[in-house]
């Protein structure tokens, strides 16, 4: 169980912490490769795309730009599965704000990933999409696994699924397999990783590509009690609001040590710089 109730997730929507741990200008510069990594269509007019996940819609956007830089002459239906209103309404203000869209048509799902298996099977059981994205998602399912298979049984067969999480090899990874009972919420996935998903895969022979996108965070701060960015850091860093004022202290202490480790950091010039890594999978039909 854990110590204390983790009450938000900061991995997306992160307030009053230094900008440069934003990652929408890192996802700018990958999101090209990205999509060149996904030759998919087959040859058809329309594309059937699907974002899971998508939040107010930014890096969707790039994408289905990046998309049509590919295949200018094809038309686009695009599935966008957001639980959250505030998300979509978002979204939604972006689309009606963005010049050149006409070749896409927006299909709205406010719901869950598993609120969208039931709707799908009800709705669309024959229709087969070309590219499907999870970014960032899959800690917020009860069962990661069956998220996955799910989608990918939607695939055409020459489509892809693209996945991005954290790395299983980064500094969240070793965080989270040290001290998962104390930090991650049990009633999701929240600690997730693309390590878990690789062995899923392995374990049921489904091909898949591996990437690993370089990152990396100073968190030197972390280190100077009661310094004001630190503590915002460390919030961050365990997803618990006031980690320094309601983690018991060998807790505190462990997660400090552990941060500092070389399985998690490295020294440069005097700073703690953290490895902050993504895991990028290309998941086959």
């Amino acid at each position: 169980m854990s110590y204390f109730i983790n009450l938000a997730c900061p991995r997306f929507v992160i307030q009053s912490v230094p900008a440069d741990l934003t990652m929408t200008r890192y996802y700018n510069i990958i999101l090209p490769l990205l999509c060149s990594l996904c030759s998919i269509g087959g040859g058809r007019s329309v594309f059937n795309v699907m974002g899971v996940g998508s939040g107010a819609g930014e890096i969707d956007l790039e994408m289905l730009a990046q998309l049509h830089l590919k295949h200018p002459h094809v038309k686009v239906d695009n599935e966008v599965v957001e639980p959250s209103n505030d998300m979509l309404h978002k979204y939604k203000v972006r689309v009606s704000t963005t010049p050149d869209l006409d070749h896409i048509n927006f299909e709205w799902n406010k719901m869950t990933a598993s609120e969208f298996e039931k709707h799908w099977q009800e709705k669309n059981p024959g229709k087969r999409m070309d590219f499907i994205h999870m970014i960032q998602m899959l800690y917020y399912v009860k069962d990661p696994e069956a998220t996955v298979s799910f989608f990918r049984s939607l695939l055409h067969k020459d489509g892809k699924l693209l996945i991005i999480l954290v790395s299983g090899e980064s500094g969240w990874g070793k965080l989270w397999t040290t001290f998962k009972k104390q930090l991650c919420n049990t009633e999701i996935s929240q600690c997730v990783t693309t390590g878990d998903i690789k062995t899923f895969l392995d374990t049921e022979g489904i091909p898949y590509r591996n990437y690993e996108l370089l990152s990396r965070m100073d968190i030197t701060e972390c280190f100077t009690e009661g310094d004001q960015v630190g503590e915002l850091l460390l919030d961050f860093l365990t997803e618990v609001i006031e980690f320094s004022k309601n983690a018991p202290e060998d807790l505190k202490k462990g997660v400090l040590d552990l941060l500092r480790h070389p399985d998690c950091s490295k020294e440069v010039d005097g700073r703690i710089i953290f490895n902050n890594n993504l895991g990028v999978l290309v998941v086959e039909p």
